[in-house]
């Protein structure tokens, strides 16, 4: 669509006809007189704000814009909208799109500069009368600022048509640069990449390279650099591995075999400690059987000792009872001899009394030889007594001597039951110590199993690894590496590892064409111009 068809249809649909234009060419006086003043109260508010103040810091631009600002107040107070005023807003439009003056800015100052000229409409034109005259004059009056309005805001909108479309059009040219660029970039690394890919380490990204990608030139260079000093290292270190493998499988080999050798002699030892552990075991059970016949005899002996002590204890009363009885027997003795004596005081007391007597003297005479009688069977008893004393006395004499002879015995036991004791507990400790030992073994043996199983298995991973180093070693040797000598650019090279240093370069290389393909150049620097 050409400027002039939507010139017609912005008018069409804002409804500034004739009517509305003559309108405005009525208010025209109005409008230029005020005019003036209002751009003066403009250019003093923007010198206050320092993104407008940087397009009038001199009294020679503000006189400038404002002569143009005079120039096109005059068209639109014309009601004229046609090609002329066509060109002239648009060249406007480019020069705010050229400065860098945003929209914002411009839509502020239509304001202040419309708010000056209603002011001066209304002042103008408002109806002093009263009754219908009045109303009249009222319509009149908001026609001509309806039309004042319409216009500001339909030069405001091809103002800001046009710096939008002069920024598209920047921004088409800077993406055509852009794409230029990327496109010169990426064929580059393109080809950097290709040469990778088919094993060439020594290719560099050369100088002509867009000044905001010569980093990422350098940073490639760099990685890729690092990248075949790994390789080479690698090379070297696979080499050394393969030679290590070697040696560590001999090594293994021979570990193997001693290996071997000493679990057959651990196999060997532990089948003697287990027979000797079963002995030991056996003796221990047959010690602390022992032990327990010893234990019993301790206990019979004991008993045996009690048995004699009781027994001298009885003999002891038996001693007890026979004084007791001889005593007794004494008492006896003195009454028969009492008995006797009062017997024959009794018969020679009969043989007084004569006749009269006689029956008494036979009494006194029987007594007596009752007297007698008991006196003997006491004299009897005494010698019964004493000869049973003496037995006694001989008895507890051999029962005492029993005595000491169990306390002897039983110190004996007790020592012997101390010493089978010992005996057993040392017998139990060695089975113990045995049984221990013999479990450490048998658990050396398992270790000795093992660590010749492992041996094995490394022995095998050995092989596999040597294997594993000639695939790496032949893989590495595809790629093409430099020779010592940095084929790059000069560039200062970092301390750290080679090998982790390539790989952070490389991701930061990645990462850093991903930005870049998203930079995006300002649209416009060029020199600024007046309003």
């Amino acid at each position: 669509m050409t400027k002039e068809s939507q010139i017609v249809e912005r008018l069409s649909f804002m409804n500034l006809d004739s009517t509305a234009q003559q309108n405005i060419k009525n208010a025209k006086p109005i409008l230029m007189k005020a005019l003036p003043g209002a751009l003066d109260t403009f250019y003093d508010q923007a010198r206050t704000f320092p993104h407008t103040a940087q397009f009038f810091h001199n009294a020679n631009l503000i006189a400038s814009a404002k002569n143009r600002q005079l120039g096109h107040w005059d068209y639109i107070s014309s009601g004229e909208f046609n090609q002329d005023y066509v060109k002239a807003v648009t060249t406007i439009g480019q020069t705010h799109a050229r400065i860098g003056l945003e929209p914002r800015w411009y839509i502020g100052g239509y304001a202040l500069v419309l708010e000056s000229l209603i002011a001066a409409i209304v002042e103008a034109r408002w109806p002093r009368g009263i009754l219908g005259a009045g109303r009249s004059s009222a319509r009149q009056v908001t026609a001509e600022l309806s039309a004042v309005v319409k216009a500001t805001m339909l030069d405001m909108d091809f103002a800001i048509s046009v710096y939008l479309d002069a920024l598209e059009t920047a921004r088409q040219a800077s993406e055509a640069r852009a794409r230029a660029t990327n496109d010169a970039v990426m064929k580059a690394v393109g080809e950097a990449l290709g040469r990778i890919a088919q094993g060439d380490l020594t290719h560099r990204i050369g100088d002509d390279m867009p000044e905001e990608y010569r980093q990422l030139r350098d940073d490639f260079n760099l990685a890729i650099a690092q990248l075949s000093e790994t390789l080479s290292q690698v090379q070297g270190t696979a080499e050394t591995i393969s030679r290590g493998a070697d040696e560590i499988a001999n090594a293994a080999d021979d570990l193997s075999q001693r290996t071997e050798r000493q679990a057959a002699s651990i196999q060997q030892t532990a089948a003697a400690l287990d027979q000797i552990t079963a002995s030991v075991t056996r003796t221990a059970g047959g010690t602390k059987r022992a032990s327990g016949a010893v234990n019993a005899a301790k206990a019979d002996t004991r008993h045996s000792g009690t048995v004699v002590d009781q027994a001298i204890l009885a003999m002891s009363e038996i001693e007890k009872s026979s004084n007791q009885i001889a005593r007794i027997n004494g008492i006896i003795y003195d009454i028969a001899f009492q008995t006797n004596l009062l017997a024959l005081n009794a018969g020679v007391e009969a043989a007084r009394a004569g006749d009269q007597g006689r029956g008494f003297a036979v009494v006194a005479q029987e007594v007596r030889a009752l007297a007698q009688r008991s006196s003997e069977a006491a004299r009897e008893i005494k010698a019964l007594i004493l000869a049973s004393a003496q037995h006694v006395n001989h008895g507890v004499g051999l029962v005492d001597e029993t005595g000491k002879a169990l306390k002897a015995i039983m110190a004996k036991v007790t020592e012997i039951d101390d010493l089978v004791g010992e005996i057993a507990s040392s017998t139990q400790e060695q089975a113990a110590g045995l049984s221990q030992v013999n479990i450490a073994v048998n658990q050396v043996d398992q270790v000795v199993q093992q660590n010749a199983a492992m041996v094995e298995e490394t022995t095998a991973a050995t092989r596999s690894l040597k294997g594993e180093t000639e695939e790496l070693a032949a893989l590495v040797g595809r790629f093409a590496v430099d020779d010592g000598q940095d084929q790059s650019r000069t560039m200062a090279r970092p301390d750290a590892p080679a090998s982790r240093q390539a790989v952070s370069q490389l991701q930061a290389l990645a990462d850093r064409i991903s930005a870049s393909f998203a930079r995006r150049p300002r649209y416009s620097d060029g020199p600024r111009e007046e309003v």
